[in-house]
């Protein structure tokens, strides 16, 4: 399955404020997910197998490295967690790094909410605008994303350009 998002990441110690207005404007909490990332080496965009207790997906995404809400191309493969796909990867591509995170999931309609704590990096907060079904545009999707940017509190200071992985990478 492919699709759009606008999406934000951002460095955040307002945990208990962000879960606070997310509970006011009656979020649907999916709940904490411990997810493992698996970063595998490619030629082009980003390729991570993700393994949860509530996500588990195989996910090539293509993003620009800015700061504020910026276009995602995503394709998602729905993994079964008890199959080989993760050895296969392994071996044909080798693993680039890997992202060990606590993430508490909400969505308010289309726009997904990531609460995280991440290993070896700190705490964080994303929104993803997402369009599955090809319908709403980016500029409906940047104008949702920006609206929960003011709504949440998130400064332009806080805001990361680059993945989890890169991040890591750097250290």
């Amino acid at each position: 399955m492919e699709h759009l998002n606008i999406e934000i990441k951002a460095k955040s110690n307002s945990h208990d404020e962000i879960r606070e207005i997310l509970k006011s404007k009656n979020a649907d909490f999916k709940g904490i997910d411990h997810q493992v990332d698996t970063y595998f080496n490619t030629t082009s965009g980003r390729l991570k197998l993700r393994e949860g207790n509530i996500e588990n997906h195989l996910i090539h995404y293509e993003r620009e490295n800015t700061e504020g809400p910026k276009q995602s191309n995503i394709t998602l493969f729905k993994s079964d967690p008890q199959s080989s796909l993760k050895e296969i990867l392994t071996k044909a591509l080798g693993i680039l790094v890997v992202v060990d995170k606590q993430r508490e999931i909400y969505f308010i309609d289309n726009v997904k909410f990531h609460i995280d704590v991440v290993e070896d990096l700190g705490t964080f907060v994303e929104i993803e605008a997402i369009d599955e079904h090809g319908s709403m545009g980016k500029d409906k999707l940047l104008e949702q994303c920006n609206y929960f940017l003011d709504l949440l509190h998130i400064d332009q200071d806080e805001m990361i350009a680059v993945s989890y992985s890169d991040l890591l990478l750097e250290k």
